[in-house]
């Protein structure tokens, strides 16, 4: 279902790590906004200020320039203040567009902020779980490794030899999650798919449409490839001995247990009218 995207007041909510990341894709989609509708810039420091920014939008309609996370997060503020059903959103994608672009929106600048301007509301699903946490995109049991990064040079300091393993030392490391065969209990709609005595590779769970969400389990196997096993359901409970799982650009956990639920249509995304 599509509805017109009738505010010509925007709240342009400009995420720092956007801003970090490529400058000129948010200079550019700056100036499409600016130049095609009444826009209010927004440059918040944090996740409390973006919180704020969203709350005091008034009757101007949201615009999150920023990559999945920043799109995730707004989604999951507008969830706990109760207010997403009642505030479509729109987004132009920077930095990591995968998210987005998953969901309908354009990957360029250009013509992501184009469809912010000409663009329609389209009624998405998504997974609410039993901690109130959203999932947009597809939810990932194990979650995908984190890859690695080259690590930025530790300076030396004249008479302190000492300097760089300390600073090695103190500077967190990237936690990996593991990626190994899992033990879970996979049950859609009541319906057990796959139980504990059955190693698991990967679990995924989408939100599709009408409210049914598509689970694909992947069972461990020695030699030939497994056949996946395939269900959809409203609701997804995954049981297991501290698993983590990836929902969206976060990963979560560990958990023991953890239900999620299909909420049918309950926010709106403004996408190209052709989609």
């Amino acid at each position: 279902m599509a509805t017109s995207a009738t505010s010509d007041q925007l709240l342009v909510i400009i995420d720092s790590a956007a801003r970090q990341t490529d400058g000129e894709s948010v200079r550019i989609a700056k100036d499409v906004l600016s130049a095609g509708a009444a826009a209010k810039l927004c440059l918040p420091e944090g996740p409390e200020e973006f919180a704020r920014a969203l709350g005091r939008r008034g009757a101007r309609r949201p615009v999150v320039i920023g990559d999945g996370r920043a799109l995730a997060r707004a989604v999951a503020v507008l969830h706990r203040r109760r207010e997403l059903a009642g505030c479509p959103l729109s987004v132009v994608p920077v930095g990591d567009t995968a998210l987005a672009e998953s969901l309908g929106v354009p990957g360029g600048a250009v013509a992501a902020a184009r469809a912010v301007l000409d663009g329609v509301e389209r009624r998405l699903d998504l997974l609410v779980d039993d901690s109130d946490g959203v999932v947009l995109g597809t939810l990932g049991i194990p979650p995908a490794p984190v890859r690695e990064t080259a690590a930025e040079p530790v300076p030396a300091v004249p008479g302190r030899p000492w300097y760089r393993s300390l600073v090695r030392t103190l500077a967190p490391r990237p936690v990996r999650p593991a990626t190994g065969p899992a033990r879970l209990r996979v049950e859609v709609d009541g319906a057990t798919v796959i139980d504990l005595d059955q190693p698991v590779q990967a679990v995924s769970v989408t939100p599709g449409a009408d409210g049914v969400a598509a689970v694909e389990v992947r069972p461990l196997s020695v030699g030939a490839e497994a056949t996946p096993l395939l269900a959809t359901g409203r609701t997804v409970t995954v049981t297991g001995t501290d698993f983590r799982y990836r929902a969206d650009a976060s990963v979560t956990g560990p958990v023991r247990r953890r239900t999620w639920r299909v909420a049918e249509g309950a926010w709106g995304l403004v996408l190209p009218a052709d989609r």
